[in-house]
Formats: C-alpha cells, sequence, structure tokens
C-alpha cells in the first residue's frame, strides 16, 4: 500500500495541473475579451441601421396569425378525402370543380394529407393511403 509520500505527490501533481490550466483559461479569456467587445459593437451597430437607407422602404414587422381557426380543423381536407376514396385517382382539376372551389387551394391540402398518410399521389392522381 503506498504510503502518505505517494498521496501528497499526486496531490501537489494535480494542484499543479488545476494551476496551469486555470491560467491558460484566464489568458485566452483576456486574449478573446476585445473580440467580444466588438463583436458587441457591431451588433448594436446593425440593429441601429436596420431599416435605414434601403430606397426609403420599411421592413415590415412578422405577420402573426389572427384569430382564424386552427390549421387542419377546416372541412375541405376532409371533403378533398372523401371524394378520394370515391374516385381513387382523381386529379386536383377534378377534385376542383367537383367542390366548386379553386385548385390552388387544394395544392397546399393535399400534400397535408400526404404527409398525414391519409393519401398517396401516383401519376397525376391521388389515391386513399
Amino acid at each position: 500500500m503506498p504510503g502518505a509520500e505517494y498521496f501528497y505527490y499526486n496531490y501537489s501533481l494535480m494542484a499543479d495541473f488545476l494551476d496551469e490550466k486555470r491560467k491558460e483559461i484566464e489568458a485566452r479569456l483576456k486574449e478573446l475579451r476585445p473580440l467580444v467587445d466588438e463583436y458587441d459593437r457591431l451588433q448594436k451597430a446593425a440593429a441601429a441601421l436596420a431599416g435605414v437607407g434601403n430606397g426609403g422602404t420599411r421592413q415590415r414587422p412578422a405577420r402573426r396569425r389572427g384569430r382564424g381557426r386552427p390549421r387542419g380543423t377546416g372541412t375541405r381536407a376532409k371533403q378533398a378525402l372523401e371524394l378520394v376514396r370515391a374516385r381513387p385517382g382523381i386529379t386536383i382539376r377534378e377534385l376542383s370543380e367537383a367542390m366548386g372551389i379553386h385548385a390552388n387551394y387544394l395544392y397546399r391540402v393535399m400534400p397535408t394529407l400526404e404527409s398525414e398518410g391519409q393519401v398517396v399521389k401516383r401519376d397525376k392522381g391521388w389515391h386513399p393511403a
């Protein structure tokens, strides 16, 4: 079993190692401080210049959703799904004519139904999954 001298020696080595690492970290932090300060100054300058000098146009704030219904709660997707089940291979044009709506709306609805695993697109038509 090692004696007290062994433990003191190992403790001393560990303490020296930790002191060395602390000094390295402090030196590196001191080195990086000016870069961090410059970053902060540049970030503030960029924020101050946002929207200035871009031809007089202002950036619009991000659009927030109003009180509209939550996504996916409408009846159009259900209606489209029923038509796909009744007429496998139906195209978006045929769906829009049967539903009496613009096809543009269905170009958003059908991929959503596909991502939910309810329909699949084969060739130009839609089929039940």
